[in-house]
């Protein structure tokens, strides 16, 4: 199985409690020593500053900070803990632009960078 859909629930008393995202998992032919795709599917994406409405995130755990120690377990808790320290639901500043960029693309062609190009923590950069 290459392909994993894994449901994620918004953690009680934070601005996603109630919510319910699915996770895609896609595993490549390098994992584990390299991270899997993964993305927000289905009809609802958490609008959060590090999350694309294309459902791509920016985590560094799925990008330079990966090891082939991290689980679909502990990279969904990543997740759901970025999500629960929220203060505002927030789409990332440059998100348009972004999904209009990497419409259909994966998020690994994406270098996720501090280059400063937005509010957000992180922002887009083409892959070399």
């Amino acid at each position: 199985m290459r392909r994993w859909l894994v449901c994620l629930c918004g953690a009680p008393d934070t601005l996603y409690e109630g919510e319910t995202f699915t996770l895609q998992f896609v595993f490549g032919d390098d994992y584990p020593m390299g991270a899997p795709e993964v993305t927000f599917v289905g009809v609802s994406t958490p609008v959060h500053t590090h999350i694309y409405s294309n459902g791509h995130i920016c985590l560094s755990l799925l990008a330079d900070d990966w090891s082939p120690a991290l689980t679909v377990s502990s990279l969904s808790v990543s997740i759901q803990s970025m999500l629960s320290s929220a203060t505002a639901k927030k789409l990332p500043k440059d998100n348009s632009s972004y999904v209009k960029r990497y419409s259909g693309s994966s998020p690994k062609d994406t270098k996720w960078s501090e280059c400063g190009q937005c509010t957000s923590a992180c922002a887009p950069c083409l892959l070399a």
